[in-house]
């Protein structure tokens, strides 16, 4: 049900509402021991709200997961950045998917993050992006 309320509130164009039901999603991943899907929602969340310059919102989901503010380059969080590199290495989802235990979908979710961080449409413009930033 969150992610339905999620995709419509992406869909109305809603962002704030938006970032607020990722954060939910990621406190009931969390609940139910998805560490990593948590932690991603968690960053689409935080990106959302520094996107918003919703400043409460941003301190409240840093609280939450007991982080400092994102400084990797793009607003990466650390498991887009191992993705990323990999990615610029040329691997492949799959390849991706076992080097760093995780499922294919999450990968590819992964990689939807970044795309949008990054504000790119493509594995070739992503590993430009990982070169010039010195990510791999």
């Amino acid at each position: 049900m969150l992610r339905k309320a999620w995709l419509v509130w992406r869909d109305l164009g809603a962002p704030y509402e938006a970032a607020r039901v990722r954060v939910l999603i990621g406190i009931a991943c969390r609940a139910v021991g998805d560490s990593d899907t948590a932690d991603m929602e968690f960053d689409a969340a935080r990106l959302g709200f520094q996107q918003l310059g919703a400043a409460t919102e941003l301190a409240r989901v840093e609280a939450l997961i007991g982080k400092a503010p994102l400084d990797a380059p793009g607003g990466l969080s650390a498991r887009e950045v191992e993705v990323l590199a990999l990615v610029a290495k040329g691997k492949t989802n799959r390849e991706i998917s076992t080097a760093l235990v995780i499922s294919e979908h999450t990968v590819a979710r992964h990689l939807q993050n970044v795309f949008a961080k990054l504000g790119v449409s493509s594995r070739t413009a992503a590993t430009a992006f990982a070169f010039e930033h010195g990510l791999v």
